[in-house]
């Protein structure tokens, strides 16, 4: 049976560089496995206002137009990050944050979000399966947004028995998959799925990527994971130069595609970029995603649409 936990209440946002490291200290001593247990407590933050210059930095190293009145779709992510890192590099969460790599994340966005409002952040990890390469978390990110932004954390439970805030409809919210990979059993892993390497989408772009993009998102979401930053640091987790953040793909396709005020965004990380490099942008019917600069390796893949669907 699971317990309730009653939603704890945050004065700022945690400073991301000692949660990187007490997660790379705790790493060795994880055991991951499906059925581990994980935290149930739901971090909020209310009364969040935007940091303009930031978000201005992150417009521009994404493609965003600067200036807009409205967030772009997957800021909210960012400020949201700091809180799902504070729960993953905790004692209790059974997946060790070293080597732990983004899979997927899915968007709704019911409406624009002023650059200028006030929001109430949450963030809670929903649970834990297994998959074919290991044992997966997911972690939902909830933004509201007026008067709920400002109320108490007191209040309803959510999924898995976590509690959560009082208020209205989040006015953004996101899964994200975090993959720990380990050897699994036929009891645990499912089976490999057999599709296709999907059909490349119409090149529609190409990108140059200078050797700084990972620094200069780094700057603008906080995010120093040491692989992202510099060719020495990435060669001491295993990648031959620095690659950029999962999450930088994504913005960089959305800042391009477009999306609705209310959009539903749906995508896949499928293998890192080499900084520095060429990618290609495709897109068509609602579709995105980045490749290789011969066309060949799938980055990351994608899907936008009116929320709620037509």
């Amino acid at each position: 049976m699971t317990t309730t936990t009653p939603a704890a209440t945050l004065t700022g946002a945690p400073a991301l560089a000692p949660l990187l490291a007490r997660g790379a200290l705790l790493s060795p001593l994880k055991r991951p496995r499906p059925d581990a247990d994980f935290p149930r407590t739901r971090l909020v933050l209310p009364g969040l206002r935007i940091d303009l210059a930031r978000l201005a930095a992150y417009e521009q190293v994404c493609g965003f137009a600067t200036g807009a009145d409205a967030l772009p779709v997957t800021y909210p992510h960012v400020l949201g990050f700091p809180l799902a890192m504070r729960l993953m590099s905790g004692r209790d969460f059974p997946l060790p944050l070293l080597g732990l790599v983004h899979t997927s994340i899915t968007v709704t966005r019911r409406a624009p979000m002023p650059a200028t409002g006030t929001y109430e952040l949450s963030v809670y990890v929903e649970g834990l399966a297994a998959h074919r390469r290991g044992t997966e978390a997911s972690v939902v990110t909830e933004v509201r947004a007026g008067a709920a932004a400002t109320r108490g954390a007191a209040g309803a439970t959510g999924p898995s028995g976590v509690a959560g805030a009082v208020g209205a409809d989040p006015v953004w919210e996101s899964r994200s998959t975090y993959l720990a990979r380990h050897r699994t059993t036929a009891a645990h892993a499912p089976e490999e799925p057999s599709a296709e390497p999907p059909v490349p989408l119409p090149a529609l772009a190409e990108w140059s990527l200078g050797g700084d993009v990972g620094r200069r998102y780094a700057a603008a979401s906080g995010d120093r994971n040491p692989i992202h930053l510099h060719p020495l640091t990435a060669r001491l987790f295993g990648f031959p130069r620095a690659v950029a953040h999962g999450m930088w793909t994504v913005a960089r396709c959305l800042a391009e595609h477009g999306t609705p005020d209310a959009a539903a965004v749906r995508a896949r990380f499928r293998a890192p970029v080499l900084l520095p490099g060429t990618v290609t942008y495709g897109a068509g019917n609602g579709r995105f995603e980045m490749r290789g600069g011969d066309g060949r390796r799938l980055h990351v893949s994608g899907e936008v649409a009116p929320y709620p669907a037509a």
